[in-house]
């Protein structure tokens, strides 16, 4: 497993500069160590099974999936106690994608409650949503992502661990250019930095995620 703390220091260290600019979103330079170093956090995707190795682990678990499955419901259930989308719509399919929020999250250092956040702010939790500037998938990923870490098949982003596990790594990127700053990280994702709409959106969207 890719260790973060160190690509942290080697992200803020060794990305070119001039990529820090405000604005809209735009594919940018990366350096080849910062490259290499996403390349290989998205790269050899294991199944996602929470490793929980001590009974703290377990019990922080546990309380999380039950919050979240419960959260989940009251948002996207119907009237009629239908789920709304048909790719949650069933208990299996609602732990498989809990599960791989969780690992993928955990993984690449950040909060599975951020990522929830997130993913209810960018998608909706559509598996195959498309944005007008052709972001895909729950965390809605750009397309140009999976060329420059190594990736063919853009379609990988419409499956749900290839898609946060972009997703989640390319949080952790932007979150060590901006020296650990959350909202200019968050708007840095979704093409807006320096405003405070989506950062607030995501952060109080997170709040009701959090255990």
């Amino acid at each position: 497993m890719l260790n973060f703390s160190k690509w942290l220091v080697v992200s803020i260290l060794c990305l070119e500069p001039g990529t820090a600019s405000a604005g809209p979103q735009r594919e940018e330079h990366l350096a080849d160590s910062v490259r290499i170093a996403m390349s290989a956090a998205v790269a050899d995707m294991p199944p996602p099974t929470p490793f929980l190795p001590t009974a703290q682990d377990q019990t922080a678990y546990q309380q999380w999936l039950a919050h979240t499955q419960a959260q989940l419901e009251r948002k996207l259930k119907d009237k009629k106690g239908q789920w709304r989308l048909p790719e949650l719509g069933s208990p299996e399919l609602q732990q498989a994608f809990l599960q791989t929020v969780w690992y993928e999250s955990r993984r690449a250092a950040v909060e599975p409650a951020l990522v929830m956040g997130l993913i209810e702010v960018e998608s909706g939790f559509r598996k195959f949503a498309i944005s007008s500037a052709g972001a895909r998938g729950v965390m809605q990923v750009m397309p140009f992502w999976t060329r420059q870490l190594g990736a063919s098949d853009t379609a990988v982003l419409f499956q749900w661990q290839a898609n946060m596990r972009f997703g989640c790594v390319i949080l952790r990127h932007y979150l060590a250019l901006e020296k650990g700053d959350l909202h200019m990280a968050l708007g840095r994702y979704n093409g807006s930095r320096g405003q405070l709409a989506y950062p607030q959106a995501v952060l109080a969207a997170k709040q009701r995620w959090q255990p």
